[in-house]
């Protein structure tokens, strides 16, 4: 058996070593000093509530306005209870001890919109000064101002606060209570000491759960929105492999006819003059260069069982069979041309069919059973597209769970590469509508 001796390293200065209970002791009360005592009566001003609720949103405009104001006037109408109470517990005479109780039980209340560990210290001050200068008898040590006052200052410091200074508060009044019990209590036949630890204990408690659920609800909030974040960044990380995957196929698939056609060409001519043979010859070492350096460089955006498609990328020309493929999965949608059809860069033609394709996907996830249309604008300078659905007609039917919900992404993406414009929004009667226009210089357009 190995025995195992655990010291404790003293620090400079100290004889002996610090046992563990002495070092959470001295913690605890480290703590206490930065909590209570630190910065006590530091300036800190309850700010307007955030009009965020269902029942303020419905409000007016002008109640609305009014509505963040809610937590200053409740502390306002528990100061004026406060005084109340006050009041009523004197005899009357209008004396200089009845006035200091009444000043004594609101201030602590009031001062908690402006320094809440401050409004602690005052009122666990002015409680023995109201039970000294106060006429009641039958209520003590906690006479009914001093009651309501301190229960009403614990719960809002508690609430502007962390859930550990709730906890020193009431520890701190808890000592209170037993040390008055202790030295005072020999005149009196009963205490209140224990109720108003019991109603306090439950406040804080109601405050507290309130407090870290909220701050829980925040952290799930904060959560989803860097969650949310970081999935549109890898779904959009995702579409630019893909686009450059596509790319790749299309650069690669030109670059090789212009390596085969550069090699076959002097064959066509008779008696080629060495200068053309020679030309030729060059072109053809740099295309085939080229397309070495894009495998290498394009080919890390591969995945490891990524296979080439044997057929060429589609273009707008392929556009009947995806039609055809959603027209069999239940959407009815319609093709409208206009403009005159001419064969664009394939870098266009293959962008241009994979959002109308990813329009009609979104179209058959979210809209189930509803009617869409395409419209294909053959203009000057570019090609324009519109992809509109109406709304699903039978809002029971169960929306399809495929796909990240980033469609619209991955077409901006491909929109951004070729510099043009989309907009994406929904229509006045329930639908959505995708408009996208693809600039083409006039120079790169075939004859």
């Amino acid at each position: 058996m190995t025995e195992t001796t655990q010291t404790t390293t003293a620090p400079p200065g100290s004889d002996e070593p610090r046992s563990p209970e002495f070092r959470l002791a001295m913690g605890a009360l480290q703590r206490l000093r930065q909590d209570l005592f630190h910065d006590a009566f530091a300036y800190r001003p309850l700010p307007p509530m955030r009009v965020v609720g269902p029942i303020s949103r419905r409000l007016p405009e002008r109640m609305r306005r009014y509505a963040v104001w809610t937590p200053h006037l409740a502390v306002g109408a528990a100061a004026f209870l406060v005084l109340l109470i006050a009041a009523s517990g004197n005899d009357g005479s209008g004396s200089f001890g009845d006035l200091l109780t009444v000043v004594l039980s609101v201030s602590p209340v009031l001062l908690t919109l402006l320094r809440p560990v401050g409004a602690f210290w005052l009122s666990m001050a002015a409680t023995p000064l109201i039970a000294m200068f106060g006429t009641e008898w039958s209520d003590w040590p906690w006479p009914a101002a001093a009651f309501a006052a301190h229960l009403v200052v614990l719960t809002v410091v508690a609430a502007r606060t962390r859930p550990r200074i709730a906890a020193w508060m009431w520890a701190l009044t808890a000592a209170y209570g037993l040390l008055v019990e202790i030295l005072f209590g020999g005149g009196h036949y009963s205490s209140n000491s224990v109720p108003f630890l019991f109603v306090s204990a439950l406040a804080l408690l109601v405050v507290t759960v309130r407090q870290v659920r909220r701050e829980a609800e925040q952290e799930v909030t904060a959560q989803q929105t860097v969650t949310a974040h970081e999935r549109s960044k890898r779904t959009l990380l995702e579409e630019r492999t893909t686009i450059a995957r596509e790319l790749h196929d299309v650069v690669a698939h030109h670059m090789s006819v212009v390596a085969i056609q550069a090699e076959a060409a002097p064959y066509r001519v008779e008696n080629p003059p060495p200068e053309l043979e020679k030309a030729f010859a060059t072109i053809r070492e740099n295309a085939v260069a080229a397309l070495t350096e894009l495998r290498r460089v394009l080919g890390v955006v591969r995945a490891e069982d990524y296979e080439a498609p044997d057929a060429p990328q589609p273009t707008l020309a392929d556009l009947e069979g995806l039609l055809a493929n959603v027209r069999e999965a239940g959407l009815a949608v319609d093709k409208v041309v206009t403009g005159a059809v001419r064969e664009l860069p394939q870098g266009v033609e293959l962008s241009a069919y994979r959002i109308v394709q990813e329009a009609l996907s979104n179209t058959l996830r979210h809209a189930p059973g509803a009617t869409a249309r395409v419209e294909i604008g053959y203009v000057l300078g570019g090609l324009g597209l519109r992809i509109v659905n109406g709304p699903a007609p039978a809002p029971t039917l169960v929306k399809s769970p495929h796909g990240a919900g980033h469609g619209i992404t991955g077409m901006r993406e491909r929109v951004s590469m070729l510099n043009g414009e989309m907009t994406a929004d929904r229509t006045d009667d329930g639908g959505y509508e995708v408009t996208v226009f693809l600039p083409v210089p006039l120079a790169e357009e075939p004859a």
